[in-house]
């Protein structure tokens, strides 16, 4: 698939690292990741566009180069500890435990403007729709 400038999309890298991108991202290709979810306040400061069911976004790599295309099938708010086992299985990350989400989600939002187990989160169920020719320019 050849995304073209009509089509509308959200551009964006997993994590906070160009490491973490390319690890979330290699989930994602296996299929082993189909959820995300991020800080509410991110998206209420107007640092990200709220995501809505049917959009599609372009994952970036490491790097910065177009990875994927993914579409968003659900989004919900919850509180931190209100997170279940399932979304943290789909998260596809670590032992894929709520164990082992919790501290390394906690971890996370921690050196990304902070943390706390009533903080309200952007929950995010997505689709692999197409792997993009990373070595096509953005």
């Amino acid at each position: 698939m050849t995304l073209t400038s009509h089509t509308p999309a959200v551009t964006f890298a997993f994590g906070d690292s160009p490491e973490l991108a390319d690890a979330l991202l290699a989930l994602v290709l296996a299929g082993r990741k189909t959820a995300t979810c991020g800080a509410l306040r991110d998206f209420d400061a107007g640092g990200e566009p709220m995501p809505a069911a049917g959009r599609r976004d372009v994952v970036l790599d490491g790097q910065g180069r177009r990875a994927a295309l993914i579409e968003t099938v659900e989004v919900t708010i919850r509180r931190f500890d209100e997170v279940d086992a399932d979304f943290a299985r789909d998260e596809g990350e670590g032992d894929l435990s709520l164990t082992w989400w919790r501290q390394a989600h906690e971890a996370y939002f921690a050196r990304n403007g902070g943390f706390s187990p009533d903080m309200r989160l952007v929950c995010e169920r997505f689709r692999l729709v197409d792997v993009l020719d990373r070595e096509v320019a953005a």
